[in-house]
């Protein structure tokens, strides 16, 4: 017989819930998440994400206008550009929390295995 104790956590605040809501509501798309990523290393003009999403201009600036209007990301114009950089660090713990984690659905990993 095995014994397991389970520590009580404390509830989380309401608020907190509603932002960790919202905020997962608009990094819930590929490409928000791969923007995201891109702008960890630093500002990055829509040219430049474009490039190394390998995504239509359209596309893009459609993704950082979605994100711009929740305050994830904020642009700065220098000229004919706009250089977007991440505006709440909090975007940046969350992907952390996602490589921290294994998404994998079990079929998956064991495709994964068998190659």
């Amino acid at each position: 017989m095995y014994m397991t104790t389970t520590m009580r956590r404390a509830p989380l605040d309401p608020k907190v819930l509603d932002d960790a809501a919202a905020m997962i509501r608009v990094l819930g798309h590929t490409d928000r998440l791969r923007i995201v990523e891109c702008l960890e290393d630093g500002e990055r003009t829509v040219s430049e994400l474009q490039a190394e999403l390998d995504a239509a201009q359209a596309a893009v600036s459609q993704q950082l206008a979605r994100m711009r209007a929740a305050g994830i990301v904020r642009g700065r114009r220098d000229g004919a550009n706009v250089w977007y950089s991440i505006a709440d660090e909090r975007v940046v713990q969350m992907l952390n929390c996602l490589r921290n984690c294994n998404l994998q659905t079990p079929k998956a990993r064991r495709r994964q295995e068998r190659n």
